[in-house]
C-alpha cells in the first residue's frame, strides 16, 4: 500500500466519518416532529418535512455506506459500474459545493440568528450539517481516485495518444459551456433574461462550474506523459473525473428544475438566465460529462483477478 493509496482510504473513513453526524441530525428531525418535540421548517407541512427529511437520511446513509466502500476490501468485491457511478456523481457535486460554501460564508454577512436560515436552527447544528458536507466532498474528492487507481490501475497509467471523436466533441462542448458560464461569472449580462436576478452567489457559483468544466476539457484533451515538464501520468483522469462529474451531476439536477420552471411558470421562482439557453447549457453540459467519462473509463471496466481473490472485510 503506497502513501497515495493510505491516503485515500484515510479520507474515505473521513469522508463516512463526517457524515455521521447529518444523518444523526436529519433522523432526529424525522422522529422529533412526528412526536411533536421539533418544529417543522418554515413553508413545510408535516408530510413534506418527513419526506423530504427522510430521503436526506437516505442520502446520508448512501454516502457513508460509498465511503466505506472505497475504503473497504470489500469494496474491491462491489460491481464496478454502479459504484463508480454514484462515486463520481457524488463527488461532482460536492466538488463544486466545497468552494462555494467556503466563499458563500465568506460572502454573506452574519445574520445575528445564530445559525443558517432558519432561526429556530441551534448553531452547533448548521455548523455540523455544514461540516458533514465539507468532509464528505473533501472525502470523496480525495478517496474516489485513489479507488479508482487501485482498481483500474491502467485507466491511471496515462495514453498512447489524445481523446477519441467523441472525446474530442465532448472537449469542445464542455469547454464552450464552461467559458460561457465563466462570462457570467465576470460580469456579463448576453443571455440573460433577469440580469438583476444574477446576484453574487449566482454568479460565484457560475464562475465554479464554468471553472471545473475547463479544467475537464483540459483533462481530456491533455493525457499525461512521462517526460520533463510534463503532467504526471495521473493528475489529468483524476482532475478528468472530477471535473466531468461536476458537470454531468450539477447539471443533471439543474436541469429538470430549469424545465419545471419553463413548463409551470412558478410566480415566486425566476432565474437570471433565459430559460431556452439554460436548458440547453445544462443538457450539453450532461452530455458533455457523460462523454468524459466514457472517454476515460472505456475498457477499463474488465475484472482482475485481484479484485475477484480479495481477502474479505
Amino acid at each position: 500500500m503506497d502513501r497515495w493509496d493510505r491516503m485515500g482510504r484515510l479520507a474515505a473513513y473521513g469522508g463516512a466519518a463526517a457524515m455521521a453526524p447529518y444523518a444523526v441530525i436529519k433522523v432526529s428531525w424525522v422522529v422529533g416532529s412526528l412526536l411533536g418535540l421539533a418544529p417543522v421548517g418554515a413553508g413545510f407541512g408535516l408530510a413534506e418535512w418527513v419526506v423530504l427529511n427522510t430521503v436526506t437520511v437516505g442520502m446520508a446513509a448512501v454516502g457513508i455506506t460509498l465511503g466505506l466502500a472505497l475504503a473497504r476490501p470489500w469494496g474491491m468485491r462491489l460491481p464496478g459500474a454502479p459504484l463508480v457511478f454514484c462515486a463520481w456523481v457524488g463527488a461532482g457535486f460536492l466538488v463544486s459545493m466545497l468552494p462555494y460554501a467556503v466563499a458563500d460564508s465568506l460572502l454573506s454577512e452574519p445574520d445575528g440568528s445564530g445559525g443558517g436560515n432558519d432561526p429556530r436552527m441551534p448553531g452547533w447544528e448548521a455548523a455540523l450539517i455544514q461540516f458533514g458536507f465539507i468532509g464528505m466532498g473533501l472525502g470523496l474528492t480525495l478517496a474516489l481516485p485513489a479507488y479508482l487507481r487501485r482498481r483500474w490501475p491502467e485507466a491511471f497509467s496515462g495514453r498512447g495518444g489524445g481523446p477519441s471523436p467523441l472525446g474530442r466533441a465532448a472537449v469542445a462542448l464542455g469547454a464552450a459551456v464552461g467559458l460561457m458560464w465563466l462570462y457570467w461569472a465576470a460580469g456579463g449580462t448576453a443571455g440573460l433574461a433577469h440580469p438583476d436576478e444574477g446576484r453574487a452567489t449566482w454568479r460565484l457559483l457560475c464562475g465554479i462550474c464554468g471553472t471545473w468544466a475547463l479544467v475537464a476539457a483540459f483533462a481530456v484533451a491533455r493525457p499525461g506523459r512521462e517526460g520533463p515538464g510534463r503532467l504526471p501520468r495521473w493528475l489529468p483522469s483524476v482532475l478528468g473525473w472530477l471535473g466531468s462529474g461536476s458537470l454531468f451531476a450539477w447539471s443533471g439536477w439543474k436541469l429538470p428544475f430549469t424545465l419545471y420552471v419553463a413548463i409551470a411558470s412558478p410566480p415566486d421562482v425566476v432565474l437570471p438566465e433565459r430559460l431556452s439557453l439554460a436548458i440547453t447549457l445544462h443538457l450539453c453540459a450532461v452530455l458533455a460529462g457523460g462523454a468524459m467519462m466514457w472517454t476515460l473509463t472505456r475498457g477499463h471496466f474488465r475484472p482482475h483477478p485481484e479484485v475477484a481473490t480479495a481477502p474479505p472485510g
